[in-house]
């Protein structure tokens, strides 16, 4: 089984910007699509980017423009280059399979977005 780390998070305040990591401890990353998600106080687990094996994206509409999923398959790595930070983005962030299996989920990495 995959153990999927989240680091990068912190405080920035609106309109700032953060860089998180995803590393995965095993070559099966290479293999499947990948994703970044968050969960904020109070409200259930969203969906903010997706990241397939060859590197085409998709982003929730409160992310697009903003937002930059990549990866590095070489070195078993996700990115998320958050821009343009808002509050509204506050939330623990965690990354996983994008997919209909999901791998046991990490801690998250926390961002927080006030001035």
């Amino acid at each position: 089984q995959v153990q999927l780390v989240e680091s990068g998070g912190g405080l920035v305040q609106p309109g700032g910007s953060l860089r998180l990591s995803c590393a995965a401890s095993g070559n099966i990353f290479s293999r499947k699509h990948m994703a970044w998600y968050r969960q904020a106080p109070g409200k259930q687990r969203e969906w903010v980017a997706g990241i397939r094996i060859f590197g085409s994206t998709n982003y929730a509409d409160s992310v697009k423009g903003r937002f930059t999923i990549s990866r590095d398959n070489a070195k078993y790595l996700m990115y998320l280059q958050m821009n343009s930070l808002k509050p509204e983005d506050t939330a623990v962030y965690y990354c996983n399979y994008w997919g209909l299996t999901i791998a046991t989920w990490g801690q998250g990495t926390q961002v927080t977005v006030s001035s």
